[in-house]
C-alpha cells in the first residue's frame, strides 16, 4: 500500500533553509592574518558574530570615518548574547547612525581569523534603506577613535575604504572585509537596476 502523507526530504530541507536563512548567506571571503600582512600565530579561537549594513539614503550610503586610525568602515558591530543577528544590527545602526531602517536584501558573509587576538568573527552584511533619521550616539571608545558619520556615494565609499591606511591590526581586517562587502553590494545593485 503506497504511503501518501510522506514529506519529501527536499521540502524539509527547503523549510530548514528558510528558517535559518540569515545563517546561510553566501560566503564572500575568508580573511586570515597573511591576507592583511601579518604572520599567523597559533591560537585557540573564540567566536563572535557581527552584523553590518550597506545603509542607503537615496543615492548615498552611510560610512564611518575612524579618523584616529586612518580608515573608513561600514556601520554595524557585534551581536550581543541573546540577540538575533537582525536585533544586533538594529541596535548597532541606532547607535552608530541614529536611524531606523528596513532591510531590502542580503549582501553575504565574511569570516575572519584574527590570530593575534584569538578571534574567529563571522560578519553578516545586509542591504538596507533608512526609514527614520536621527543622530548617532557613539560610545566613549568610538568617540576616542574619532568616529564620524558620513553620507557618500557607493563609488566614493569604495574608494575611501580601499585607500584607507589603517594603523591598527583590527583596522587592516576591517578595510579588507568592508571593501568586499561594498564591491558585492555594487554588483547586486547594478544587477537589480538592469532588471527594471
Amino acid at each position: 500500500m503506497p504511503v501518501t502523507n510522506v514529506v519529501k526530504p527536499h521540502f524539509l530541507f527547503t523549510q530548514c533553509l528558510y528558517f535559518f536563512k540569515v545563517l546561510i548567506m553566501k560566503q564572500l571571503l575568508v580573511i586570515r592574518d597573511a591576507d592583511v600582512g601579518f604572520k599567523e600565530k597559533q591560537a585557540k579561537y573564540h567566536t563572535r558574530t557581527a552584523a553590518r549594513t550597506i545603509l542607503k539614503k537615496g543615492n548615498l550610503i552611510a560610512l564611518l570615518h575612524v579618523s584616529k586610525h586612518n580608515y573608513y568602515k561600514l556601520p554595524g558591530g557585534g551581536v550581543d548574547k541573546g540577540e538575533s543577528i537582525k536585533e544586533g544590527l538594529k541596535r548597532e545602526i541606532l547607535e552608530e547612525v541614529g536611524c531606523t531602517f528596513k532591510l531590502v536584501g542580503e549582501i553575504g558573509e565574511i569570516l575572519e581569523y584574527r590570530s593575534e587576538i584569538s578571534l574567529k568573527q563571522t560578519s553578516f552584511c545586509f542591504l538596507a534603506e533608512v526609514e527614520k533619521e536621527g543622530k548617532p550616539e557613539f560610545t566613549s571608545e568610538e568617540l576616542e577613535n574619532g568616529f564620524e558619520l558620513v553620507w557618500i556615494t557607493l563609488d566614493k565609499a569604495m574608494n575611501l575604504v580601499q585607500n584607507g591606511k589603517p594603523d591598527t591590526y583590527d583596522g587592516k581586517f576591517i578595510v579588507k572585509r568592508d571593501f568586499v562587502f561594498l564591491k558585492e553590494a555594487k554588483q547586486l545593485l547594478l544587477s537589480a537596476d538592469a532588471t527594471y
